[in-house]
């Protein structure tokens, strides 16, 4: 799949939503597989594995962030990483670390085309893995439902980061998650 190719399908899943089952097997054919999208007003993410060198060099994560303006997507920016072993296999809280794993976190300008470097409007996206427990996660007042491998996006606009809450099939919360930077300490010169 190209990139002209790519852009097509990612604009039809932003009009379209995700109108298919969600995919646990990676079909090398198509290239492929949309994992997860997230609206909230004009801002969107998308998040798809897609085949490397052809089906033939191992599968890529990425999402791609999007605004609306004047009724059309424009792309803001994106990123991915390797996907790990077996990426559409849901996993149960005690084999995945937890009911919530955030494994990659992006940012985008939404207003670059400004007069001056302050004032700037962003975009965060978050990608999520949910156990096989979750079938909910709640963002704010927003309900996102986890598909059945586990793979969930999480857009937003405001200056403080989310906290999302993981909802079993009965809308109990199993647990939280701060999306906000994790702080790492600096190591030790003594």
């Amino acid at each position: 799949m190209n990139e002209h190719e790519l852009r097509a399908e990612l604009l039809r899943l932003l009009s379209d939503g995700m109108t298919e089952p969600a995919s646990t097997a990676v079909n090398g054919e198509r290239g492929l597989v949309p994992l997860a999208l997230d609206m909230d007003g004009d801002v969107a993410v998308v998040s798809f594995l897609r085949h490397q060198n052809g089906g033939t060099g191992g599968c890529f994560i990425e999402g791609v962030t999007f605004h609306k303006r004047d009724g059309e997507w424009i792309e803001l920016g994106g990123g991915g990483a390797w996907a790990p072993e077996e990426p559409l296999a849901r996993r149960p809280a005690a084999e995945l670390g937890g009911h919530l794993i955030r494994y990659a976190m992006g940012r985008t300008v939404r207003n670059a085309n400004r007069l001056f470097p302050w004032g700037a409007k962003w975009v965060s996206e978050a990608k999520l893995r949910a156990s096989s427990e979750v079938a909910q996660i709640r963002v704010g007042s927003r309900l996102l439902d986890v598909p059945a491998h586990g793979h969930v996006v999480v857009v937003w606009t405001a200056r403080r980061d989310p906290v999302v809450e993981a909802l079993d099939k009965d809308g109990a919360v199993l647990s939280s998650l701060d999306l906000g930077p994790r702080l790492v300490p600096l190591a030790s010169t003594a």
